[in-house]
Protein backbone atom coordinates (compact mmCIF):
# COMPACT_ATOMS: atom_id res chain seq x y z
CA UNK A 1 0.00 0.00 0.00
CA UNK A 2 1.28 3.97 -0.55
CA UNK A 3 0.73 6.63 1.58
CA UNK A 4 -0.65 9.99 -0.12
CA UNK A 5 2.52 11.67 1.63
CA UNK A 6 4.89 9.23 -0.82
CA UNK A 7 2.90 10.91 -4.12
CA UNK A 8 5.44 13.37 -4.78
CA UNK A 9 2.98 15.37 -7.16
CA UNK A 10 1.64 16.90 -4.67
CA UNK A 11 4.58 18.32 -3.37
CA UNK A 12 5.67 20.45 -6.75
CA UNK A 13 5.34 23.74 -7.56
CA UNK A 14 4.74 25.23 -10.14
CA UNK A 15 8.50 26.54 -10.63
CA UNK A 16 9.79 22.62 -10.47
CA UNK A 17 7.96 21.92 -13.70
CA UNK A 18 9.89 22.44 -16.57
CA UNK A 19 6.73 22.79 -18.83
CA UNK A 20 3.65 24.49 -17.64
CA UNK A 21 0.39 25.02 -20.13
CA UNK A 22 -0.71 28.14 -18.88
CA UNK A 23 -4.24 28.70 -17.99
CA UNK A 24 -4.47 31.46 -20.95
CA UNK A 25 -3.23 28.27 -23.91
CA UNK A 26 -5.50 26.05 -25.79
CA UNK A 27 -3.50 23.40 -27.58
CA UNK A 28 -4.51 21.46 -30.02
CA UNK A 29 -2.88 17.58 -30.73
CA UNK A 30 -0.54 15.18 -29.71
CA UNK A 31 1.57 16.86 -26.69
CA UNK A 32 4.70 14.03 -25.73
CA UNK A 33 7.41 14.72 -22.96
CA UNK A 34 9.67 13.21 -20.67
CA UNK A 35 9.89 15.28 -18.09
CA UNK A 36 7.01 16.51 -15.67
CA UNK A 37 4.13 18.61 -16.48
CA UNK A 38 1.79 20.90 -15.28
CA UNK A 39 -1.66 21.97 -17.47
CA UNK A 40 -3.43 24.79 -16.33
CA UNK A 41 -5.01 25.60 -19.77
CA UNK A 42 -6.98 23.25 -22.08
CA UNK A 43 -5.69 19.83 -24.14
CA UNK A 44 -7.43 18.61 -26.90
CA UNK A 45 -5.85 15.43 -28.47
CA UNK A 46 -3.72 12.93 -27.00
CA UNK A 47 -1.14 13.00 -24.26
CA UNK A 48 1.70 11.09 -23.93
CA UNK A 49 4.36 10.63 -21.19
CA UNK A 50 7.28 9.09 -19.93
CA UNK A 51 6.77 11.21 -16.42
CA UNK A 52 4.63 13.13 -14.34
CA UNK A 53 2.06 14.91 -15.30
CA UNK A 54 -1.04 17.32 -13.06
CA UNK A 55 -3.57 18.15 -14.37
CA UNK A 56 -4.62 22.05 -12.45
CA UNK A 57 -7.99 22.59 -10.79
CA UNK A 58 -9.30 24.89 -13.87
CA UNK A 59 -7.85 23.14 -16.91
CA UNK A 60 -9.86 21.24 -18.96
CA UNK A 61 -8.50 17.79 -20.98
CA UNK A 62 -10.15 16.39 -24.14
CA UNK A 63 -7.73 13.62 -24.59
CA UNK A 64 -6.58 10.50 -24.03
CA UNK A 65 -3.74 10.29 -21.07
CA UNK A 66 -0.58 7.84 -21.32
CA UNK A 67 1.43 8.70 -18.51
CA UNK A 68 3.67 7.45 -15.12
CA UNK A 69 1.18 8.97 -12.83
CA UNK A 70 -1.23 11.43 -12.80
CA UNK A 71 -3.07 13.45 -10.39
CA UNK A 72 -6.28 15.04 -11.77
CA UNK A 73 -7.58 18.51 -9.78
CA UNK A 74 -9.70 19.42 -12.98
CA UNK A 75 -10.95 18.02 -15.67
CA UNK A 76 -10.59 15.31 -18.10
CA UNK A 77 -12.91 14.11 -21.10
CA UNK A 78 -10.72 10.93 -22.31
CA UNK A 79 -8.79 7.50 -21.28
CA UNK A 80 -6.39 7.62 -18.26
CA UNK A 81 -3.68 4.85 -18.55
CA UNK A 82 -0.81 5.01 -15.62
CA UNK A 83 2.07 2.93 -14.80
CA UNK A 84 1.73 4.02 -11.10
CA UNK A 85 -1.39 5.79 -9.86
CA UNK A 86 -4.23 7.86 -11.45
CA UNK A 87 -5.35 10.37 -8.08
CA UNK A 88 -8.13 12.20 -8.67
CA UNK A 89 -8.89 15.17 -6.08
CA UNK A 90 -11.95 16.49 -4.14
CA UNK A 91 -12.16 19.04 -7.19
CA UNK A 92 -11.52 16.57 -10.05
CA UNK A 93 -13.76 15.23 -12.84
CA UNK A 94 -12.98 12.63 -14.88
CA UNK A 95 -15.48 10.62 -17.76
CA UNK A 96 -13.67 7.97 -18.92
CA UNK A 97 -11.61 4.80 -18.50
CA UNK A 98 -8.56 4.27 -15.72
CA UNK A 99 -6.14 2.08 -15.74
CA UNK A 100 -3.28 1.50 -13.26
CA UNK A 101 -1.48 -0.46 -10.46
CA UNK A 102 -3.07 2.42 -8.22
CA UNK A 103 -6.26 4.79 -8.34
CA UNK A 104 -7.37 7.23 -5.54
CA UNK A 105 -10.55 8.91 -5.97
CA UNK A 106 -11.19 11.18 -2.82
CA UNK A 107 -14.47 11.92 -1.35
CA UNK A 108 -15.99 14.76 -3.70
CA UNK A 109 -14.42 13.77 -6.96
CA UNK A 110 -16.60 12.71 -10.04
CA UNK A 111 -15.58 9.70 -12.05
CA UNK A 112 -17.57 8.20 -14.66
CA UNK A 113 -16.26 5.42 -16.33
CA UNK A 114 -14.38 1.70 -15.86
CA UNK A 115 -11.49 1.42 -13.66
CA UNK A 116 -9.14 -1.21 -14.00
CA UNK A 117 -6.64 -2.10 -11.21
CA UNK A 118 -3.92 -3.96 -12.64
CA UNK A 119 -0.18 -3.48 -14.02
CA UNK A 120 -0.56 -1.81 -17.48
CA UNK A 121 0.65 -3.33 -20.49
CA UNK A 122 3.29 -1.81 -22.52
Amino acid sequence: MFEVKDIDLFQLDEEDFDTVIADDIVFNGTVKFKKPLLIKGKVNGKIEAASDLVIDTDAVVKANITTTKVLVRGKVTGNISADDIVYVTKTGCVTGDITSKNVVLENGCFFSGKCTMEPVQA
